[in-house]
């Protein structure tokens, strides 16, 4: 094992990568032209016709970079809450609001929403939106039920959805875009890291509790399975070399504490859970998705791979792939503003965005099956394949 800024080339060498040290080698991708995961656009004319979005969601709604991008203006913007919509409205400079997404989704004016509801809601909300002609971008997960058997219907619900109406879908992972990962994608996709045999990625978020309730009432994060929410983990592997996770053994922690105790998910009993995945190459994944414990919150991965040179920290990749209006630091490892800037291009260049539907079920439908494997003490169970036609 190497310390997490240093590496070495030779044969099974492992690189550990944190989120405060990660970079890859300038000298190998210079000049390269390769796209971020290789779809992001690189800067380019304004587009014919911008995007008129409609922003769901006054919490983390709020953080992404819509209107910043040259093809893009938001239209209007919505939550439930009153103060939340008009710090929506303040933050996007939009005067046009509406109390529902169910109001929203009737503006024709709007091409595309972005939702930013609760988990469990993110499906129907999709549904709702793409049934009224809208593409939709939605935070993470793709598909998240009260139950194992909830959240696999959901998954098949929004395939079909997404594959009958035809429009749009991406799912906004900021794993996908932390400036680590785009360097070791990008390294990956050169041959300059190759045989990646080995991964080990960890989404630590301890006090996670103190957002269970609300107004002296739960949310829909109280007591969540932590493998209902694996996306900021699956994405490090999936999100580099493209393989899929097939089989899971998992395991679960808890301690009784009353706070988790009469949730909606079953009466979920875990804090923690680890889980060990096989992948279409063959190969271990081991994962953990903690919400309790002596560790510090995280999100970080380590690689092991057969080739694996010395590589250098790249911290700005927005400078190269990403507007002049969308140069500077975001949220999330500088994610906020791919993330918003993959969508729009997705849609005014007429391309798949980088996290379609197969991606984002391919990053959430494994952690489903974690945590029913948990559930059986560990039993090693099937991940059942949304695969893209063809």
């Amino acid at each position: 094992m190497t310390s997490h800024n240093s590496t070495h080339n030779r044969r099974n060498s492992g690189v550990q990568t944190r989120l405060s040290r990660r970079s890859v080698m300038k000298s190998a991708v210079a000049g390269l032209g390769l796209l971020a995961g290789g779809r992001i656009a690189m800067p380019a004319d304004t587009a014919p016709k911008k995007i008129r979005m409609g922003v769901v969601g006054g919490g983390f709604g709020a953080a992404h970079l819509w209107d910043e991008e040259p093809d893009c203006v938001v239209e209007a913007v919505s939550d439930l809450r009153e103060d939340r919509r008009r710090g929506l409205a303040q933050r996007f400079k939009c005067g046009k609001t509406y109390n529902s997404l169910e109001e929203l989704v009737l503006d024709r004016n709007i091409d595309a929403v972005a939702i930013f509801t609760e988990g469990p809601n993110h499906v129907k909300h999709t549904v709702l939106a793409m049934q009224h002609g809208k593409h939709v971008f939605c935070a993470v997960p793709a598909c998240m039920g009260y139950s194992v058997q909830e959240g696999l219907d959901q998954a098949g619900t929004l395939l079909d959805c997404v594959r009958r109406t035809g429009l749009t879908y991406m799912m906004a992972e900021t794993s996908y875009y932390q400036y680590f990962v785009i360097s070791m994608r990008r390294a990956y996709q050169a041959g300059v890291v190759a045989g990646i045999h080995y991964c080990e990625s960890e989404y630590l978020h301890p006090g996670l509790e103190g957002l269970w309730f609300a107004g002296g009432k739960p949310t829909w994060r109280h007591g969540a399975p932590p493998m209902f929410y694996p996306t900021h983990c699956t994405a490090h592997l999936i999100g580099i070399t493209g393989e899929r996770l097939t089989e899971v053994t998992c395991l679960g922690w808890g301690d009784g504490d009353p706070q988790i105790k009469g949730n909606a998910y079953g009466d979920n009993p875990f804090w923690n859970e680890t889980a060990m995945f096989r992948t279409t190459r063959g190969n271990p994944f081991r994962v953990r998705v903690w919400w309790r414990g002596p560790v510090r919150g995280a999100e970080r991965c380590w690689w092991y791979a057969e080739k694996m040179p010395q590589y250098e920290q790249r911290h700005d990749w927005y400078r190269e792939l990403l507007p002049p209006a969308m140069h500077h630091p975001t949220g999330h490892e500088n994610s906020h503003g791919f993330l918003a800037h993959e969508f729009i291009q997705a849609l005014v260049r007429g391309r798949k965005p980088a996290i379609d539907v197969y991606e984002a079920l391919a990053y959430t439908v494994p952690g489903i099956i974690a945590h029913q494997s948990a559930l059986k003490g560990g039993e090693v169970l099937k991940i059942p394949q949304f695969d893209r036609p063809g």
